[in-house]
């Protein structure tokens, strides 16, 4: 049951960060790149470290550095992908964002020579495809300087889901989350500095999507994607989360009233197939490369 439960809450977070699609797209109508992520991640440190604020003495030196390790990703992921978006399209920027649902179980094997379940390997390309059908609106063409950001920006998300399903079985996951998104929120802020941006305004009417991504599309998520990773293993994680792109659609669809392709609703089916494929114990698939 715990492992069931560790999927459907990654589910969850898959559906929560589909929205925040919606979230980013609003919030970028009143706000930069930079001024975004520095409030979310902010938001998101200031209220989890006021509900967690009389544990702060149970830190340990590697519960630090984990956490902060943890940290460093998910900014340098965020910063990458959002530099890189300024170079190439938002559907290149999003179906290479995704490529990480292909480096994650190759870190395992190069980092802990974990071995490679077939059906993981396979399932995680006919993701891939999925996503690339339901991302890419038009040829993709040759690659540039913004699609090289966009995939050093899936590998450090794939090394922030990789490394937080090796540390979760050791640490407090309200520790790791805390240090985690402060370590965020202040390289947000150095970064918003040194490129010369200005501090944002704060209104009611334009803050409510930044609200969101805050409090929901990181706090929340992060929080249910670092228990459920408890319960399961980093490739399963990034094969699910990876329907974020499939809820983002959806999302768009009853918010923005965006229009539905074919080439869109097969690579849904696909993404699907993908997670059916390394779910099911298919006969004569769950053989391992070593």
């Amino acid at each position: 049951m715990n492992k069931y439960l560790g999927k459907i809450g990654l589910v969850i977070v898959a559906v929560i960060w589909g929205s925040g699609f919606v979230a980013s797209a609003l919030a970028l109508e009143h706000y930069s790149p930079y001024q975004i992520l520095a409030l979310r991640f902010t938001l998101a440190f200031v209220v989890w470290l006021l509900i967690n604020i009389r544990k702060l003495k149970k830190f340990s030196f590697t519960t630090m550095w984990r956490g902060s390790l943890l940290g460093v990703f998910l900014f340098l992921a965020f910063a990458f992908q959002t530099v890189g978006l300024q170079y190439t399209t938002p559907s290149k920027n999003a179906f290479l964002t995704a490529v990480n649902v292909v480096i994650v179980p190759f870190l395992g094997y190069l980092i802990f020579k974990k071995k490679l379940p077939v059906k993981n390997i396979i399932g995680s390309f006919i993701t891939l495809i999925g996503i690339a059908m339901l991302s890419l609106t038009q040829a993709v063409g040759s690659v540039n300087f913004g699609d090289v950001l966009t995939l050093i920006c899936a590998v450090f998300f794939a090394l922030q889901i990789f490394s937080t399903d090796y540390f979760v079985k050791e640490e407090e996951t309200w520790a790791l989350m805390l240090l985690q998104m402060g370590v965020a929120a202040v390289l947000s802020w150095l970064t918003l500095f040194a490129t010369k941006g200005d501090v944002p305004t704060l209104q009611v009417t334009t803050m409510m999507p930044v609200l969101y991504l805050g409090l929901v599309s990181t706090l929340l998520a992060y929080f249910i994607q670092t228990i459920s990773q408890k319960k399961t293993t980093s490739s399963e994680a990034a094969i699910i989360l990876s329907t974020e792109a499939f809820f983002g659609m959806i999302s768009s669809v009853i918010i923005l009233n965006e229009h539905i392709s074919i080439n869109m609703l097969f690579g849904a089916i696909l993404i699907f197939v993908g997670i059916l494929v390394v779910e099911l114990e298919i006969k004569g698939w769950s053989t391992q490369r070593s």
